[in-house]
């Protein structure tokens, strides 16, 4: 059986009592790319990651990874996977090399080879040296090394990573997907979930998840390419005051707080002179005011934005219509 992608989804929806954590997910992974999931909190994303693993059966849809279907074969999808969680599954009254022995048994490495490959993870990790330190005292950083050697210990073609970096300072995230381009270049397909809008430019293509729903799905270029408008980036003395006005002003399109910063779409130069004209007026200091390529969090925030726009006139018509 010739299998092009490794992941397929088609109106993959998962519902618990009257909640639901998805609904009607699409997309597809092609065999050695890298895959992100992005989404705050409770989008959904661990929620899909863990129907594809075969931890949870789907409510409706179809989910397939390495062409068996989740719901019909799941073990076979287990067999044939690496799975790393964010609270990073490993025995801290273990040594790094008695945890990474323990999953070379438990996902079945051949004895023969065992020793060899247990020896290659700790290269692969950058854990020589630490070989007989108990688990529990390693640094954060380290334990995500380790999580990850242990989770491709036994060579799986399909790798899931749900939210993977969550707590390591950014050194650390770099290195470790610099650990994942590796993997990926030896053909391995990697889905990630996150919610650090910056890691999704280390990926092939993304889905961006809000209320369980995919808003979007492309490639990082393509997605900041198609961001409607201008996008203008601020300094100024009073950034509460500044966001009123923009809200306030004939075509902006959306605003928000980036680090200490403000974004501000606005649709055309007309626009731009508008909320220009418009903070002098307020009495608005501004410091700094310039057209900047946007990031992937300002094509978030933008697509969260519109869709609760989108939102709001449905509510209103809806209850116009009573």
């Amino acid at each position: 059986m010739t299998v092009e992608n490794a992941v397929e989804t088609n109106d993959l929806t998962k519902i618990f009592g009257d909640f639901t954590a998805v609904d009607k997910v699409n997309f597809t992974i092609p065999k050695g790319e890298i895959f992100g999931l992005l989404g705050p909190n409770g989008a959904g994303k661990t929620t899909t990651i863990r129907m594809l693993c075969g931890i949870l059966l789907p409510s409706s849809g179809e989910g397939r990874v390495l062409g068996f279907d989740v719901a019909r074969d799941p073990e076979k999808v287990k067999k044939r996977i690496g799975y790393m969680s964010q609270k990073f599954s490993l025995y801290n009254d273990l040594t790094v090399h008695e945890n990474l022995k323990f999953y070379a048994r438990i996902y079945n490495v051949p004895s023969s080879s065992r020793k060899n490959r247990v020896a290659e993870m700790i290269e692969m990790a950058g854990l020589t040296g630490h070989e007989r330190e108990l688990t529990a005292n390693l640094s954060g950083a380290w334990r995500q090394r380790l999580a990850l050697a242990c989770a491709v210990v036994h060579q799986p073609p399909m790798l899931f990573l749900d939210e993977p970096t969550a707590g390591v300072d950014p050194i650390s995230r770099r290195d470790f997907w610099s650990m994942i381009y590796e993997l990926a270049s030896q053909g391995v397909s990697v889905l990630t979930t996150t919610h650090y809008m910056d890691e999704a430019d280390y990926c092939n293509n993304i889905g961006m998840m809000y209320r369980a729903q995919l808003i979007a799905l492309n490639d990082p270029d393509t997605l900041k390419a198609n961001l409607k408008g201008i996008l203008l980036e601020i300094d100024c003395d009073d950034y509460g005051r500044a966001l009123e006005v923009a809200e306030e002003t004939p075509g902006v399109l959306d605003s928000a707080l980036h680090g200490v910063l403000l974004h501000i779409t606005v649709e055309d130069r007309p626009a731009e002179r508008r909320l220009k004209k418009a903070l002098q007026e307020a009495q608005v200091k501004i410091t700094r005011i310039e057209q900047v390529i946007p990031s992937l969090e300002d094509v978030f925030v933008s697509m969260v934005e519109a869709e609760e726009r989108a939102e709001l006139r449905a509510s209103l018509v809806s209850g116009g219509d009573e």
